[in-house]
C-alpha cells in the first residue's frame, strides 16, 4: 500500500460548529485537508486515475481532493481523522480491479437447459383441466 508523505498535504483550520461548548467560538478545530492528486509524485498513474474516480464530489476541477474533518473537538484528532480517510481512499485505489474473462456456454449445456425447459413445460401443461378430445 502506498503512503502519502505529509509534505504533499495542505491543511487549513477553521472554526466549526458542533460539540465543544464555548470553546467552539474561540478555537479553530475543524480541518480542511487538500491533496493534489494530479501532481503527486508518490502515486502511480493507474492509482491516480482510480483515486480521482473514487473521490467523486470531493475532487475539484484542478485534481485536488478536499477532505473536511469536524468530528472531534481537537485540531489534532480532526487532522488525524482527515489523514486516515485519505489513506483509506488511497488503499482502496491501490487495489487493481479483477477483470471478468467473458466465457460462452457449451453446446451441451445449452441443450441440457432447453431439454429441462421442455420437460418442465410438459409437467406444467399436464396440470390443467383435461380436454374433451
Amino acid at each position: 500500500m502506498t503512503t502519502i508523505p505529509e509534505e504533499e498535504l495542505d491543511f487549513r483550520f477553521y472554526r466549526a460548529g458542533g460539540p465543544g461548548g464555548q470553546n467552539v467560538n474561540k478555537v479553530a478545530t475543524a480541518v480542511q485537508m487538500r491533496f493534489d492528486v494530479r501532481n503527486s509524485p508518490s502515486l502511480t498513474d493507474p492509482v491516480k486515475t482510480r483515486l480521482m474516480k473514487l473521490a467523486g464530489s470531493r475532487l475539484t476541477l484542478d485534481g485536488v481532493i478536499v477532505i473536511s474533518a469536524v468530528r472531534f473537538r481537537t485540531q489534532e484528532r480532526n487532522r488525524a481523522d482527515a489523514m486516515e480517510r485519505l489513506q483509506a481512499m488511497v488503499d482502496q485505489a491501490s487495489v487493481r480491479p479483477t477483470y471478468r474473462v467473458p466465457t460462452r456456454p457449451t453446446k451441451a449445456s445449452k441443450e441440457r437447459r432447453l431439454k429441462a425447459k421442455t420437460t418442465r413445460g410438459a409437467i406444467k401443461s399436464g396440470r390443467g383441466r383435461p380436454t374433451l378430445d
